[in-house]
This record gives structure tokens, C-alpha cells and sequence, in this order.
């Protein structure tokens, strides 16, 4: 299976980059996994509603280029679907077992996702009602998809 973390902004702290590179090392033995960062856009303090529209519309526009025809698109939104370790761990091998061979996981800049974005997916995700930036949003979910594998085939994991 292929799974692509489309990701607005760039990793730009050194630990944030070293967690990163060592989930892509354990998952390598799961999955081909594949990380597209796209540039995320200034927001000003106090952008009014009209200007948040327009970078989260030009942040989509930029995401929409990697969205490959075919694959299964799971976009990272607060009002998603939350799942247990368990949970997220079937609902992968169940993707394969559908022959579903490409993932797409899209994590938003730091004012969320374009509507277009989120209509498109087949599904929304949420991990917590909370916030978190899009660096640790990408590195919390790089362990879940690696939690996933190792609960999907029987391997030990942390509880």
C-alpha cells in the first residue's frame, strides 16, 4: 500500500525533522510512504473571515495538485470522526482489503482547510477536539499509521 501525507507548511525545527524521519524509517517496512509539503500562506493577526477564505482557498489550490485520481482521501479536520488506535488500525486494513492501494491523509495549514478540500475527501479524521500545530499534527500521525501496522499484524506496541 502507498500512503502520501499531504501536508500544508514545511518542517522547520530539527527534532520535529528527526521524528519525521524516523517514522518514515520504521513504516518502510509497512508501506511506501510518501510526504508532500505544499507552501502555506501568511496569515495576518486578525484576518478577517474573507481573508482566511482566500489562503485557505490558496492553500487548496496547491494541495489539489497532488491529489491523485483513484487514491482514498482522508483529510485531518476537527469536526471529523475520532478513532481508537484499534479503530484506525482497521479502518487501514480495511482500505487494503479493498483494494484501496493509495491513501492520501491532507493535513491543513494553521487556519484549517479549504471547504472544496474537505468535500472532496472521502472521509474526515480528528484526533483530538483540540488544536495542534500542522509540524506535531504530522508526527502524531506518522506514529498512529506505525501503531496501525504493528496492531494490524500482531506485533507488539505500547498500550
Amino acid at each position: 500500500m502507498k500512503i502520501t501525507i499531504l501536508a500544508v507548511g514545511k518542517i522547520k525545527e530539527k527534532y520535529f525533522a528527526d521524528a519525521v524521519a524516523e517514522y518514515k524509517k520504521r513504516l518502510s517496512r509497512y508501506c511506501k510512504l510518501e510526504i508532500i509539503e505544499v507552501a502555506d500562506e501568511k496569515t495576518p493577526d486578525h484576518a478577517s473571515t474573507q481573508e482566511e477564505e482566500l489562503i485557505r482557498r490558496k492553500e487548496g489550490e496547491r494541495l489539489k495538485k497532488y491529489i491523485k485520481d483513484g487514491a482514498y482521501v482522508i483529510s485531518l479536520a476537527i469536526q471529523g470522526k475520532q478513532f481508537s488506535s484499534e479503530e484506525f488500525s482497521k479502518k487501514i486494513h480495511a482500505l487494503g482489503l479493498h483494494r484501496e492501494s493509495h491513501i492520501i491523509f491532507i493535513i491543513g495549514g494553521s487556519i484549517g482547510l479549504a471547504s472544496d478540500i474537505l468535500k472532496e475527501s472521502k472521509e474526515l479524521i480528528s484526533f483530538s477536539k483540540m488544536t495542534f500545530p500542522h509540524q506535531l499534527m504530522r508526527i502524531v500521525l506518522l506514529e498512529q499509521i506505525y501503531r496501525g501496522y504493528r496492531i494490524m499484524n500482531g506485533e507488539p506496541y505500547h498500550k
